[in-house]
């Protein structure tokens, strides 16, 4: 959560200027609703640049369950970041982060001496009210590349001062692939360019020259169509999975109508949302992928909803869930989670420190009801080992309690990691810049296999036929064969879009910690696990004001 010494630019009066409008693709989509049954929407291609537009898959690392991460090319640098679809913006560390937790950092850093500054700084907030991390630093423009598709003039953060732990474990910073209007960075070149007289009209317009990373790759029209989506591998208790991004496309096999779309919830300025601006006064943007939850049930049974009242005047009755892969855990209402861990691990107590226990071998299921369909999570990704040796006694500490709603943080749930482990998501921008055009939706597809109880059975018993250790291992992001993979570049101009195919530069410098062991967050499991590094909160946005 944004705490309120981290309030940026909140209150602040933006007028003036714009940016020449970048060309926008228009999709024909469903109109935006609370669908209670789903429904099925038309992914167009976008075509005008050639026969088939661009797509890429890239595959992902993963480091016990705790941290995923994505590689990527910035400059001559490939390396790995964390992969973040709760927050909006790309920074890694630079060789001027030398204190908190960059003091012991396992990534190579960003050299400052090449930095194209904009001259604009950044400070961003991650997680809840319980646990807190920032970065802060100059923000400068390099080619960034992901899944094989890069974008010229990227805007980023060279991060000098972090106290996130993400950096010691083989991450070297966040790619946050949420949406333009909770973009940090985005806000701070748009000020730096305009000045407190800014508006929204200069946020809108300048997504497609200032706006994060894959937001602005879809603004190019080059894509085969404007989604990309994600499945995460497991890596502890029973491993397997794929860890996979694809982008422009969904996964090879998947087809459209396999998938549950909903929409995105929007947020108005009385919700905590932006302001529209003066061409599209009627506009109601997103502010994170957030999606609506008819209900929650453990083993079958429905859980009452939660009597915790919203903060701020916000609706209270409307359930929603953040869909966040920089999340490590599942969080929730703090009356319905310790329900549901008194009711699996009864002498659970939750005015007390000690985690929650439960037999490794008793399978609990929780399913969210997201579009008239059931998305359980898999019963091997509601524990996690208790201890080295100790295949009995497990720990239902993949859930925990988070803030209630409050303005520009409408949601009850985060659903993170576990979530994305047991089902594959898509996410599709739509419009970006008139939703109403074609708006935001995100697509579901459950991938918990039938049998999953026996699955976790199964492996409790080959752990105890293995001193009482569970399987695990740990995946490092592709990061050597991304930066020798053939790339399509894209840059983003008022005169539309330019795609060039080319092969990786010769000079490019690979940060590979492929074959190199990395360390485990493991043994700071416990602290780690209840670390996000997603933002969210009701100062977590500028606030543009159109006069």
């Amino acid at each position: 959560m944004f705490f309120p010494q981290a309030i940026l630019f909140i209150g602040s009066i933006l007028t003036a200027r714009t940016y020449g409008s970048p060309v926008i693709p228009r999709s024909a989509g469903a109109v935006e609703q609370r669908a209670t049954q789903g429904f099925s929407i038309p992914l167009r291609r976008n075509v005008g640049l050639s026969k088939r537009g661009v797509s890429g898959t890239t595959g992902l690392g993963n480091n016990d369950d705790l941290l995923y991460t994505i590689p990527i090319e910035l400059g001559g640098t490939a390396t790995a970041v964390n992969i973040d679809t709760g927050s909006s913006d790309l920074w890694v560390i630079s060789d001027q982060c030398t204190r908190g937790t960059c003091k012991s950092a396992t990534v190579s850093k960003y050299p400052s001496s090449t930095l194209n500054s904009t001259g604009a700084n950044f400070e961003i907030f991650y997680g809840d009210s319980t646990t807190g991390t920032r970065a802060s630093g100059p923000i400068g423009r390099d080619v960034a590349t992901v899944a094989g598709v890069a974008m010229t003039n990227q805007v980023f953060g060279a991060t000098d001062t972090t106290n996130n732990s993400l950096v010691q474990y083989g991450a070297a910073g966040i790619l946050g692939l949420g949406f333009p209007s909770a973009s940090i960075i985005q806000q701070s070149v748009v000020q730096k360019e305009f000045g407190q007289s800014s508006t929204t009209n200069n946020l809108i317009s300048s997504i497609g020259t200032d706006g994060p990373l894959v937001s602005r790759i879809a603004m190019t029209g080059a894509l085969d169509m404007p989604i990309f989506s994600i499945s995460l591998q497991r890596d502890t208790i029973d491993i397997g999975g794929t860890g996979l991004l694809t982008l422009g496309k969904l996964p090879d096999g998947v087809d459209n109508s396999s998938m549950t779309w909903v929409p995105v919830r929007l947020y108005s300025p009385a919700d905590g949302g932006i302001q529209p601006p003066t061409s599209s006064p009627n506009e109601v943007y997103p502010l994170r992928w957030e999606i609506d939850i008819d209900a929650v049930y453990l083993d079958g049974q429905q859980l009452a909803d939660s009597t915790i009242p919203a903060l701020g005047g916000v609706d209270s009755t409307r359930v929603s869930a953040l869909i966040d892969t920089g999340n490590s855990i599942l969080r929730g209402p703090t009356d319905v989670v310790n329900n549901i861990l008194t009711t699996v691990s009864p002498n659970y107590d939750p005015t007390k420190a000690k985690e929650p226990k439960v037999p490794c071998n008793v399978p609990h299921t929780l399913a969210f009801k997201i579009g008239g369909k059931m998305f359980p999570v898999d019963p091997r990704d509601f524990i996690s080992p208790d201890k080295t040796g100790d295949s009995t006694t497990c720990l239902a500490d993949n859930i925990v309690p988070t803030d209630p709603p409050s303005p520009s943080t409408l949601f009850r749930w985060s659903l993170g990691d576990p979530f994305f482990k047991s089902n594959l998501v898509a996410f599709h921008y739509g419009n970006l810049t008139n939703p109403s055009v074609d708006p935001p939706r995100v697509g579901i597809m459950s991938m918990v296999p039938a049998d999953a109880n026996q699955q976790l059975m199964d492996a409790v018993a080959q752990a105890q036929g293995n001193g009482g250790n569970f399987e695990s291992t740990i995946n490092l992001a592709p990061t050597a064969s991304v930066a020798t993979a053939t790339q399509i570049t894209l840059s983003n101009s008022n005169s539309g879009p330019t795609p060039t195919t080319n092969a990786p530069p010769a000079a490019i410098t690979t940060l590979s910690l492929e074959g190199q062991p990395q360390p485990s967050p493991k043994s700071a499991a416990s602290t780690l696990r209840r670390i996000s590094f997603s933002y969210y909160s009701w100062v977590g946005v500028m606030l543009f004001v159109v006069l």
